[in-house]
């Protein structure tokens, strides 16, 4: 598993809560919406659209 650039992660935010981002293998979770955005070949996905509805 790639990480991504720490200072990426400090600026990228939930498009839909906009709120912190948190690497959990290869998605960025965002515990305020409820939703997983995919990371594909070490580009964060930041559509709506594209993210997983994650398990409370």
């Amino acid at each position: 598993m790639n990480k991504l650039d720490q200072k990426l992660l400090d600026i990228l935010v939930c498009p839909v809560s906009k709120k912190a981002l948190v690497q959990i293998d290869q998605e960025l979770v965002c515990a305020e919406s409820g939703l997983a955005y995919p990371i594909r070949d070490g580009i964060p996905v930041m559509l709506p659209e594209e993210a997983r509805k994650i398990e409370e």
